[in-house]
């Protein structure tokens, strides 16, 4: 059970401390304040696996899933974090935000189980592909390096060493096979701070200060605020997870050969939503489940929702041992950022795999990815696209996920569920060569 555990946390771990990385780095924390967050973020992450898998009442779907901060959130938060003008606010204000949208989560999980029709994988899969595409420029900015003042920004030691540990992790993911395999990122990070040390850029400063026992102090970054403009952000983005959750909820119950019905979705829904309303009360981000330690299950045959807990009882000794959390800050930011590009990358490549399904052939559901992405790309493309509007509709705008999610549920509605809709219409393409036009009928 023990190592079973610990393999699920190896599988998930580069993508748990990722978030808070990105959000600390933007907020400007201090070496010590960012192991803090990163040890917060596994606490919490463990805390939602156990009442995903452990169950109380009628909250925990009781299945194999691993809880952990969602990607889905990084974007709007960094965008909250931008707005902020005071960079010590922007953190509360998150928090605030994730409270009030896992509250509202919970309330509304027994009715967004009947809602779910509206998340086809047209939606789901656009929205996902965003959240990939969106974070794919935050691994570029850390390979070039930690600070976008200094002289050696960019330099070719930087992109080496950031190229060397996509290299890495690439023939690992290639000449491993089984457990190995699935760490593959994580060992790339190893290999990569090993590889760096001689270029003098691995600062292992913050693991000689850290404590060996340590708790994450409830409001350790100030009490939390509410804003509206970060709440609807969040509201957004909290809306995306419990749709990423439905779905691997459907995928995990096939999987243990115990479908989910309606009942178990709910329940696994109210643990997703409370553990996010939670985990900002220790200074945690959103938790959503974490669809690759699905694939660790259907690999492994090895389905006891009881090993997975194991592994959130490690995630929570994780994040009470500041010197196991403070050594993802030893890692040079070249490194991460060339880890970042798989990592990433694989979150916009699963958007792509969920589209496949989403039945592009009917000329609707090109309309809608084809807008959808266009809309949702806006921000990364164009960072000042929405200069002109206040700041609070900026928080949303300049999130591509929320924008991209909210036009593909609204054209989705549009086209697949109002009347009038040419649903059975394949894609229109240009003629071949040789194609003739049909003569006209009279």
């Amino acid at each position: 059970m023990a190592t079973s555990g610990l393999q699920h946390v190896a599988a998930m771990y580069a993508g748990v401390v990722a978030p808070p990385l990105i959000v600390g780095a933007a907020v400007g924390l201090s070496g010590t304040d960012l192991t803090f967050l990163t040890g917060a973020c596994l606490f919490t992450a463990g805390l939602a696996t156990f009442l995903q898998t452990l169950g109380i009442w009628k909250i925990g779907a009781r299945l194999p899933f691993v809880n952990g901060v969602t990607f889905a959130g990084v974007a709007p938060m960094t965008a909250i974090v931008a707005s902020t003008k005071d960079k010590a606010d922007a953190l509360p204000v998150i928090f605030g935000a994730v409270i009030v949208a896992g509250l509202l989560g919970f309330l509304f999980a027994p009715v967004f189980c009947k809602a779910i029709r509206f998340f086809p994988p047209v939606v789901t899969g656009t929205v996902i592909t965003l959240i990939g595409v969106s974070l794919l420029p935050v691994a570029f900015n850390w390979a070039q390096g930690p600070n976008p003042a200094a002289h050696d920004y960019g330099s070719p030691t930087n992109l080496a060493l950031a190229g060397i540990t996509l290299l890495i992790v690439l023939l690992l993911r290639r000449f491993t096979r089984g457990f190995a395999k699935q760490i593959a990122v994580l060992l790339g990070l190893v290999a990569g701070t090993l590889v760096a040390i001689p270029f003098g850029v691995t600062d292992f400063g913050a693991v000689t200060r850290a404590d060996v026992v340590g708790f994450p102090t409830p409001f350790h970054f100030g009490v939390p605020q509410f804003h509206i403009a970060a709440i609807l952000s969040m509201c957004v983005v909290m809306v995306v997870s419990m749709t990423e959750s439905t779905a691997d909820m459907l995928a995990l119950g096939e999987i243990v050969e115990r479908p989910s019905d309606e009942r178990t979705i709910a329940a696994g829904l109210r643990a997703d939503t409370l553990g996010s309303a939670l985990s900002p009360l220790f200074n945690g981000f959103m938790c959503s489940a974490f669809a690759q330690n699905i694939g660790l299950v259907a690999m492994t045959r090895i389905r006891s929702r009881f090993v997975v807990a194991a592994g959130g009882g490690f995630l929570v000794l994780m994040g009470l041992c500041p010197m196991a959390a403070s050594l993802i800050a030893v890692v040079p930011r070249p490194v991460l950022g060339g880890a970042g590009v798989v990592l990433f990358g694989s979150v916009a490549a699963s958007g792509v795999q969920t589209l496949v399904r989403a039945g592009l052939e009917k000329d609707n559901n090109v309309l809608i990815v084809a807008v959808s992405l266009a809309v949702g790309i806006i921000p990364i493309t164009a960072p000042g696209f929405y200069h002109a509007f206040p700041d609070t509709a900026r928080i949303v705008l300049d999130s591509g996920i929320s924008t991209g999610c909210v036009t593909a549920v609204l054209l989705n509605i549009v086209f697949n569920h109002l009347g009038g809709g040419r649903e059975a219409a394949e894609v229109t393409h240009p003629m071949e060569p040789g194609e003739e036009l049909a003569p006209a009928t009279p």
